[in-house]
């Protein structure tokens, strides 16, 4: 019996359908010879490298090096690489918001790896949505793929300070609407918070999204931490190449790696580093890509057993270059390691605990503490459900207002984003320090896109008597760089008629995030006949476009705030707690 591969490999795989499969190869290598490739070179494995470059994405602006660096790794393991573009979102410049653009920039990427020739693929991401978008698209496709990161910024200096985006942003940014600073110091600090190329040097989405992606498999080892202007990350993007040129020999698919065991180190991971809330939506969208489904319950379950053990912003006091000198995201799994599943494979085609056993040896250094003595005692993250919450809502514990972990005060309503924007600072603004700012209609369908609006800024007047947190609760997400007893990912959202939609100026909130519990002190009489009256959000140019697609298709925040129709039926029923 015959054990010959006879799977079209390299300009054969994916012809454009003309009838003629002899004449479709024929006038494929005529156009691509016009770039100058010989026969020799077309012969060779073909390497993809997603080039997401843009004047737009200061987080991706060391693109050009990151794929000439792939480039050489590919040559050098004997592939041919072939650049190619797709979308590039960046946050802060992504209207109405980047997770309203990422499901596109995932259908994107699958469309381009599946249309295009190529044996495996390099995906060059960085700002928050890309990397999960990419990952999306991979899983998908399941053709072989390594993520390639641009890497975090370096820090800035603002009058003798280390400063670094973007929970330094948020904090100054919350000073000068107090008063504390004048204009000409918040134009001298916004000169020094992005001081150069790179993503957020904190533990922001963009950080957390690294080391989940390096822990679930994806990615290099050691790949995650790099600052992006280092001579480190252009090592790591060079042996991505030679990576995906070994991957595309042994099959190494992306359905190998992505396991449920994987999700779960990866979950380990995103508990111990105190990272980003939006990292749970974006883990759920790619598990689901793979038919698994995270459990909330049981990840709430692991975060009573892994505490925070990085000291970085917002949980802690440090920076991604901080944990990078400290050994990267080794570190941290050297201390996690009983919580892992090791014999999960990466990339390399080893085992993570292979990897693990062979990374470079621990030193003494002061950003991972070890388990008997963690920054904070339980996961970064923790799950509430009630009333209120009945499919769920997640609280970034760790890096909350410990006397406001438990509350319990009158509920101040703002009925959309734009009603916050118009209403929030008004001196006439009914509001105390002990109240719970509530904001409804923040959703994946309410904004639309589900915008990082759960960071509802302090009320001027309260900022002003030296007000730092209130509890805010919404359907909406929040950056990972910010901090505060913010609860979010609401679950029904307010535009679906979930419970949050119910909520009335006065009403009485109960948080208790030791019980996991989130309760709205109304009677239920009293919520059937609010919900009677209830409307559904009706937005300009719903009727058409990509628009009409997201608003009928996207998912909740426990699905992960997929398209319906992109997700298969689910194989497994979650992770296991531990």
């Amino acid at each position: 019996m015959s054990t010959k591969d006879d799977t079209p490999k390299g300009m054969r795989k994916g012809l454009t359908s003309y009838g003629d499969a002899g004449f479709s190869l024929f006038l494929r290598k005529a156009f691509i010879k016009g770039m100058g490739y010989s026969d020799a070179a077309l012969d060779r494995p073909i390497i993809g490298i997603i080039d997401t470059g843009s004047d737009y994405n200061a987080c991706h602006g060391n693109m050009a090096d990151l794929v000439e660096a792939a480039k050489r790794g590919v040559m050098l393991a004997g592939g041919l690489p072939i650049p190619f573009p797709t979308i590039s979102i960046h946050e802060s410049f992504s209207h109405p918001t980047s997770m309203y653009l990422r499901n596109l920039m995932a259908i994107d990427t699958e469309e381009m790896i599946r249309a295009q020739p190529m044996d495996a693929v390099v995906m060059i991401g960085g700002c928050d949505k890309t990397v999960p978008a990419q990952l999306m698209g991979a899983a998908s496709a399941n053709l072989p793929a390594i993520q390639l990161v641009t890497g975090p910024m370096r820090t800035g200096s603002h009058r003798g300070e280390k400063v670094g985006a973007c929970t330094d942003c948020r904090r100054f940014w919350g000073r000068y609407r107090a008063g504390e600073i004048d204009d000409q110091e918040i134009t001298e600090v916004n000169d020094q918070l992005v001081p150069g190329t790179g993503t957020c040097g904190v533990m922001g989405t963009a950080s957390t999204m690294a080391l989940v992606t390096e822990a679930l498999g994806m990615m290099a080892p050691g790949g995650a931490c790099a600052p992006a202007v280092s001579a480190d990350r252009r090592r790591i993007a060079e042996r991505s190449g030679e990576l995906a040129v070994q991957m595309a020999a042994a099959g190494l698919t992306p359905d190998k790696i992505m396991t449920e065991a994987a999700f779960e180190n990866a979950l380990a991971v995103l508990l111990a580093v105190g990272g980003s809330t939006n990292a749970i939506i974006h883990l759920t969208a790619v598990a689901g890509r793979m038919g698994i489904k995270i459990d909330l319950d049981k990840f709430d379950a692991l975060g009573r057993k892994i505490p925070v053990l990085v000291d970085l912003k917002p949980s802690g006091t440090q920076y991604m270059e901080d944990l990078h000198a400290a050994g990267g995201l080794v570190t941290v799994l050297r201390e996690l390691r009983e919580h892992l599943n090791l014999d999960c494979l990466t990339v390399t085609g080893r085992t993570l605990g292979e990897e693990i056993d062979d990374a470079p040896t621990g030193f003494a250094q002061n950003v991972v503490s070890n388990r008997e003595a963690p920054l904070f005692a339980e996961g970064g993250m923790a799950v509430l459900r009630g009333n209120l919450a009945p499919r769920g809502a997640i609280i970034k514990q760790s890096a909350a207002n410990p006397d406001l972990m438990v509350h319990r005060g009158r509920a101040v309503v703002f009925n959309s984003i734009e009603d916050l924007t118009r209403r929030v600072d008004l001196p006439e603004l009914d509001v105390t320090k002990d109240d719970i700012l509530v904001l409804q209609n923040a959703g994946p369908k309410g904004a639309p896109g589900m915008p990082e609006a759960g960071y509802m800024p302090i009320p001027r007047k309260l900022a002003e008597q030296g007000v730092k947190d209130m509890v805010r609760i919404s359907d909406a997400r929040m950056s990972g760089t910010a901090s505060g007893t913010i609860i979010l990912h609401v679950t029904p959202e307010a535009a679906s008629g979930g419970p949050l939609a119910l909520v009335r100026d006065g009403d009485e909130i109960e948080l208790n995030v030791p019980d996991r519990a989130i309760t709205l002190h109304v009677s239920e009489d009293i919520l059937a006949e609010r919900r009677a009256e209830l409307s559904v959000p009706v937005h300009p140019n719903s009727d058409r476009g990509y628009r009409k697609l997201f608003l009928e298709t996207v998912t909740e925040a426990d699905l992960g705030c997929d398209f319906d129709f992109l997700v298969p039926v689910p194989q497994a029923t979650g992770q296991a707690d531990g």
